[in-house]
């Protein structure tokens, strides 16, 4: 824990962040259990009736863009009907979440994100579908913590892309992406910011300019 501070220190030395931008999946929350559930439902009663979907799967498959998940895990049906059948996906999930009371926030995230949006802007982007972060907003209480959201389902864009919107709109100069796996670390490369690595999420990277174990390290940015 230590050398992660003392990377996150200085880190903060090298850069004036003036915005933080989190990723969700494996990041803020691990909805994966409620979410395979919905999603094998929801394959069940649209022609895949021998598919089961496990957390275990989603945790490979989430963090890629909508699309992609539906080609990876219905490659066998038409392009077509693999997206349809995505929408639908969708639909049960957003209706599970919604209904499902648990906490599936990892520990520390509310409370540090009421801490953090006190003295540094907040903002969402990740490769989900329109709905989700404005979902996660609402369970957690959050939504006056956070300046502005983008997802794939807004744009049809990929996660770099998406950042460097959110950036323009909200005149950011030297924002942080923080993340759990080797693809966000890819698109903070490609929008040219710094990435924090979640270490406890769904991946690993191969370099990063910090990372933490715990979301509340976060709270070393603010820290004078």
């Amino acid at each position: 824990m230590l050398q992660n501070i003392s990377m996150l220190q200085n880190l903060k030395k090298d850069v004036q962040i003036d915005g933080l931008i989190l990723d969700v999946d494996g990041t803020l929350w691990d909805s994966t259990p409620i979410v395979a559930s919905a999603w094998t439902k929801a394959v069940r009663k649209n022609g895949c009736e021998g598919l089961t979907i496990t957390a275990d799967m989603l945790r490979q498959l989430f963090g890629k863009t909508m699309n992609v998940i539906a080609d990876m895990l219905l490659p066998e049906l038409p392009a077509e009907e693999r997206y349809r059948i995505m929408d639908v996906c969708c639909e049960y999930e957003h209706k599970a979440l919604a209904e499902d009371e648990c906490n599936i926030c990892y520990t520390g995230v509310v409370d540090t994100i009421r801490t953090l949006s006190e003295k540094l802007p907040l903002f969402i982007v990740s490769n989900c579908q329109s709905g989700y972060i404005e979902l996660f907003l609402e369970k957690t209480g959050l939504s006056s913590c956070i300046k502005d959201i983008e997802c794939f389902g807004n744009t049809g864009k990929k996660k770099s892309e998406n950042m460097l919107l959110l950036m323009e709109r909200n005149h950011l100069m030297h924002p942080i992406y923080v993340g759990d796996t080797q693809g966000d670390r890819e698109a903070s490369y490609e929008a040219g910011i710094p990435f924090i690595f979640a270490s406890y999420g769904f991946g690993s990277v191969e370099d990063k300019e910090g990372q933490i174990n715990t979301f509340s390290e976060l709270l070393t940015l603010i820290q004078e």
